[in-house]
């Protein structure tokens, strides 16, 4: 699978968060501003030099930016024994792919899901097809790709909706008070025998959070658009910046190397690869 971003996404993301003019980056790169707008909207391939000039400037890291650049890195896919925990919703909102999971104990018969997908039919459909109860929704923040579909889901399943606090406001549509819960960083939620520890990673939203498993062996992190196999989602507002890179390197990275990391849009990573090859941490 592709990367969800690509050098042009990158430094767009890495400039915007500064609030960094294009004017300014361009004449600090070495660049027309023209040239730099052109790397930015994907209109050519950057040099080895642009790369270097742009990565000291934006404070991402110039090897990853370069491989990303140059296309040399994609993350390995996901060991089989993820599918013995999760399936992946695919969903679509205007022609922009999006991802949402179910979390199950097979065993208990039970699930988390964890964001909607913006795929409410076919959310239900696995949960019927694998004869599995959902007990509650767990939303990673309060967008609407992310959270669409939500009021025909509990219309079916009428389960606690966790999120956090600062992102109610964003949602599209509020389920019943009653039903939307507000997560506490480091609470944990269950699901048969698989514990969830809801972690507040805020910088794509201010009320953002991951779900982390860690069962046995095994380590998922679901983790919306707090990262992305080589990148980041947008900050929004932009002033959340640099707490977001704060949650990437200081919650999320620090999670075992082993972690599968299990984003909104894009293909699957692990901590050990955002380590070596994400450009922001």
């Amino acid at each position: 699978m592709l990367l969800e971003d690509e050098f042009c996404d990158i430094i767009k993301k890495a400039r915007f968060g500064q609030g960094l003019s294009l004017e300014l980056v361009a004449q600090q790169a070495g660049l027309s501003a023209h040239d730099l707008q052109s790397l930015e909207r994907g209109q050519r391939l950057p040099t080895s030099e642009d790369v270097y000039a742009l990565g000291e400037i934006l404070g991402l890291r110039p090897g990853p930016l370069l491989d990303i650049a140059r296309q040399n890195w994609a993350p390995p896919s996901p060991p089989a024994w993820v599918h013995q925990y999760v399936i992946t919703i695919l969903g679509d909102i205007g022609g922009y792919a999006v991802k949402g999971y179910l979390l199950f104990d097979y065993a208990a018969r039970e699930a988390l899901m964890i964001d909607t997908a913006y795929n409410p039919e076919q959310m239900g459909r696995m949960l019927r097809e694998h004869n599995l109860r959902l007990i509650a929704i767990c939303l990673t923040h309060g967008h609407a790709d992310h959270a669409g579909g939500l009021d025909r889901i509990v219309k079916d399943w009428s389960v606690p909706v966790y999120l956090g606090a600062a992102d109610r406001h964003l949602l599209p549509w509020q389920p019943p008070q009653e039903q939307l819960v507000d997560l506490q960083d480091r609470q944990t939620l269950s699901t048969g025998s698989l514990s969830v520890h809801c972690l507040a990673t805020p910088g794509h939203t201010p009320g953002g959070f991951c779900y982390w498993v860690a069962h046995h062996e095994h380590h998922l992190c679901f983790v919306g658009d707090t990262v992305f196999a080589g990148s980041v989602g947008r900050s929004n507002p932009l002033s959340l910046y640099p707490t977001h890179l704060a949650s990437l390197k200081n919650i999320v990275l620090r999670l075992p190397n082993t972690t599968i990391l299990l984003p909104g849009h894009g293909p699957a990573s692990t901590v050990e690869e955002e380590r070596k090859h994400n450009p922001f941490a």
